[in-house]
């Protein structure tokens, strides 16, 4: 019976991963309509000109955290030689997203005319809420997660101090980025209405992806370790085991989840793109 209640535990642990992956996927749905405004109007000079700044922009600050990351293999190399070779993928991601993050949030304002009295979209017009408090909870949880185990010695000072800067720093760039769409006033032309609109979907969801893969992904690194760890193991049957390790395989597979369509929504807004194509 305690086998059987395992398993249970187990399949019900997953089930949060399952469902945020799920999601994500609905969430193309609201890309689609989004590149289908863009698509119905004929954009002014000015809309051309931010579509065109915007995905040349984003282009250039996500190959300068490429280039950061690759600095931090090379440093990584340098200071723990053949040691650094599991570190090498995760420092390469972190420099990915932070070029990601940083893109969207310093993302340069449309030189358009703005709307006047100043219209304004609400949060939840541009992406879900339930994507924004997944990803505001993962960080807490990676958080809960690493203090414990870092106070009990489990974790060395280097390992605590990556696993809490790097989810906490994306949060803070995310944030700033989703109260630039929000703040920021709509324009005034009515055809660059959707070219502004489609603009801060593609924010929104860039950096609540990003940040949620960077707080999911070490997460899922720590519930397992603290799963598998041999001072845990009782003689009696213990459920906080199973949880931990059902944890940390739901939050690895989440995050590569959202890593994935993380990936999809890196192509930048188009005005000539098909309309209603995911």
């Amino acid at each position: 019976m305690g086998r059987l209640i395992a398993v249970l535990l187990f399949i019900a642990v997953l089930v949060p991963g399952v469902l945020l992956a799920r999601a994500w996927w609905l969430a193309a749905g609201r890309r689609a309509v989004a590149a289908g405004g863009v698509e119905l109007v004929e954009p002014t000079p000015a809309g051309a000109q931010a579509l065109f700044r915007a995905a040349q922009y984003g282009r250039r600050v996500r190959v300068l955290g490429l280039l950061l990351g690759v600095a931090g293999i090379v440093v990584s190399v340098v200071v723990l030689a053949e040691a650094s070779v599991f570190l090498w993928v995760p420092i390469l991601l972190v420099g990915l997203i932070a070029g990601v993050l940083v893109a969207e949030a310093t993302r340069p304002r449309a030189r358009w005319k703005l709307s006047s009295p100043p219209r304004r979209p609400r949060l939840g017009e541009l992406i879900s809420g339930g994507l924004v408090w997944t990803m505001r909870v993962a960080v807490a949880a990676q958080v809960l997660a690493t203090v414990p185990q870092w106070r009990a010695g489990e974790l060395s000072d280097a390992v605590a101090v990556a696993a809490l800067a790097a989810p906490l720093a994306a949060w803070v760039l995310a944030e700033t980025a989703l109260l630039r769409v929000v703040v920021r006033p709509l324009p005034e032309q009515g055809a660059d209405v959707p070219v502004d609109e489609a603009l801060r979907t593609w924010t929104a969801h860039l950096v609540t992806a990003a940040t949620t893969v960077l707080a999911l992904l070490p997460l899922g690194t720590l519930l397992l370790r603290a799963g598998i760890d041999p001072d845990r193991v009782t003689q009696g049957f213990d459920f906080l085991p199973v949880v931990l390790v059902a944890g940390g395989f739901s939050a690895l597979a989440a995050g590569l989840a959202v890593a994935g369509f993380l990936l999809t929504w890196l192509r930048p807004v188009r005005s000539d793109a098909r309309a209603l194509t995911g």
